[in-house]
């Protein structure tokens, strides 16, 4: 691998995932023109156990103990790799007044790869407000130690070294264990990948003994890490975080690989700025709250907030970026 070509990928995936919403969460006083939010109905395009079932929610729970909102329901809707839950608000949208629906990366990269046929542009972006880092999970009484021991499989069969994810083919989940195999100069292409139809569900296939890994965010892993039942190999962080300071990060081991992956908030098509600036509002008072952080720290998120138009260009940006990368992979 020359090394132009190194840079260049580092630069795509750490541009994706972090410097176009700053890793922080700043700006949080905003003024809103709509009444107050009492209630919210989260709407999760994927199953129990995934993250964008932990986001709901746990945001969930953060607004509703620090009375914020005072009722929060929810609904998973999964089915087409999130679309049938895209579809389900874009067509009811008349009927969606009081729904937020939780996305994240996969929306901008299954738009690019026709797994349905809408965009966030069909959507109205309420605000981003986390991210998660990618894990590389094993079970607990697995013989693989290390990622360099992942690679080193890798190199003698590929085959033996099968990646659970909890998204289809070209996907998120398939998409950074694919760019951490290229990273350290081997074929993404020869990548085992074993879909399942959200993050709970890949978790069982691990453990039933399917898949040697799992790829998946931190969010998820952390809690049966400190469980006993898996360990974390490595995370895709810049540098070891505070919440699993005991895990370390590919960049330590020489990968450069790089990502975050953003999960926020939708609101049906129609839905007016007003209304659109009150979620915003209120999803933006959380973070100052203390039963935000419990819920954020538990789950290894890192605090990320874009509002409304703000959102909007780091999604347009995005799709730029995660376009190029996916050309460069290969899954374009």
């Amino acid at each position: 691998m020359n090394n132009h070509a190194g840079a260049n990928r580092r630069r795509f995936l750490t541009l994706a995932a972090a410097s176009c919403f700053g890793l922080a969460s700043a700006g949080l006083s905003m003024s809103s023109l709509a009444a107050e939010i009492d209630s919210i109905h989260f709407l999760i395009p994927g199953g129990a156990g995934g993250g964008w079932d932990g986001t709901a929610r746990g945001t969930g729970e953060a607004l509703t103990k620090a009375g914020l909102i005072k009722t929060a329901s929810y609904q998973n809707l999964s089915g087409g790799g999130g679309g049938k839950a895209i579809a389900h608000i874009i067509e009811t949208a008349s009927q969606q007044k009081g729904t937020l629906m939780v996305n994240s990366t996969p929306i901008v990269v299954r738009s690019l790869t026709r797994v349905f046929p809408q965009s966030f542009r069909d959507l109205t972006p309420v605000a981003g407000t986390i991210a998660d880092y990618g894990a590389f999970v094993v079970r607990n009484d697995s013989p693989i130690k290390s990622w360099k021991e992942v690679v080193a499989g890798f190199k003698a069969d590929p085959r033996k070294m099968k990646f659970a994810g909890g998204s289809a083919k070209g996907s998120l989940d398939h998409l950074v264990p694919a760019a951490a195999i290229k990273a350290e100069g081997l074929d993404p292409k020869a990548l085992k990948y074993i879909p399942y139809d959200a993050g709970g569900k890949a978790m069982a296939g691990l453990l039933s003994g399917e898949a040697q890994l799992l790829s998946t965010g931190l969010g998820e892993a952390l809690e049966m890490s400190k469980a006993g039942q898996v360990r974390i190999l490595a995370i895709t962080a810049p540098e070891r975080l505070a919440d699993a300071p005991d895990v370390p990060t590919l960049v330590e081991m020489g990968n450069p690989t790089v990502f975050a992956n953003w999960r926020g908030f939708f609101g049906a098509p129609g839905l007016s700025k007003a209304e659109a600036d009150a979620y915003a509002e209120v999803l933006g008072k959380m973070y100052k709250t203390p039963e935000w952080e419990t819920v954020r720290a538990r789950n290894g998120w890192v605090n990320v907030y874009k509002p409304g138009s703000e959102f909007y260009a780091f999604l347009e940006e995005q799709e730029k970026q995660v376009g190029d990368l996916m050309r460069e992979l290969g899954f374009l």
